[in-house]
């Protein structure tokens, strides 16, 4: 089981109702670990996980800015921890739970004590699509007109005036 310490700022009740569907992961806080670790600069952090009686994969943050900073990632490579990163969430903790919980079992399989890592989870999506560059597509596909796809799928005139709930 891959054991990962989470930052503190994430909230604790997502967490809770997600553990029971994590396969071969455990996400601890950081102050459930130890009172003191939330007070401690990120590098002492990682230190502190690294010498600690547990044997911890990794940790789960969303300060990006470890990824800019010498120390943390010197730190990271000599203690070789994972450091899991939810990238373009900011400091919001509901987009980078979701980040993390989405994302958690496949970097948990892919985490080796002997290779630090940092995992960086994109959190952008791109814009919304017309549901035509869809039909354009099955279109292309099918070798058809996509006019005619859309009249072949689309129900008689009648239809989409009713409402099914009714």
């Amino acid at each position: 089981m891959a054991l990962f310490a989470l930052d503190h700022n994430y909230p604790m009740p997502i967490i809770e109702q997600a553990k029971p569907y994590l396969r071969d992961v455990e996400l601890v806080t950081i102050g459930d670990i130890d009172p003191r670790l939330p007070e401690l600069d990120d590098w002492e952090l990682l230190l502190a996980l690294h010498h600690h009686a547990r044997e911890w994969d990794g940790m789960i943050s969303n300060d990006t800015s470890m990824l800019e900073q010498e120390r943390e990632l010197a730190v990271l490579g000599y203690t070789h921890l994972t450091l899991v990163a939810p990238i373009a969430a900011g400091h919001d903790p509901i987009r980078s739970t979701g980040l993390v919980l989405a994302h958690i079992e496949d970097v948990a399989a892919r985490t080796s004590p002997r290779k630090p890592q940092v995992w960086r989870l994109p959190g952008r999506t791109g814009g919304g699509q017309h549901p035509d560059q869809f039909l354009e597509k099955l279109a292309k596909q099918g070798n058809l007109d996509p006019l005619d796809l859309r009249k072949s799928g689309m129900p008689s005139k009648a239809v989409p005036q009713r409402n099914p709930l009714t």
